[in-house]
């Protein structure tokens, strides 16, 4: 088992993997540095969004460092996905949120 990465470093490398692939990323809101959880907001540009998750613990794929993300939200205009985050962010004020921006909705979590 490796050690888990820090929110940090794995934000980072995920900003940078998705400017190579061809998409545009933001840290709309950083959390802990250590071990916050990341939020991930792919906007379609279609005004639809989807909004990513940790997933549960016991779902966590060692290829992600740890990290394993599940689909919390599909198809949702940007004030419900707002709220969403909202709530969030009121249980966990160290929570992550980053922003993809995907005409196809790929939120580039593949490791391949």
């Amino acid at each position: 088992m490796s050690a888990r990465v820090t929110s940090d470093f794995w934000v980072s490398a995920y900003v940078r993997r998705c400017a190579l692939e061809g998409a545009y990323a933001l840290i709309r809101k950083r959390g802990s540095r250590e071990a916050g959880a990341i939020f991930i907001v792919v906007d379609r540009l279609d005004r639809t969004n989807d909004l990513y998750g940790p997933a549960p613990q016991s779902e966590a794929d060692d290829d992600l460092n740890g990290r394993n993300f599940e689909r919390v939200a599909e198809g949702l205009d940007g004030l419900a996905i707002e709220e969403k985050l909202a709530r969030e962010a009121r249980f966990d004020p160290d929570l992550w949120i980053v922003v993809v921006e995907d005409r196809t909705g790929d939120a580039h979590f593949t490791t391949d």
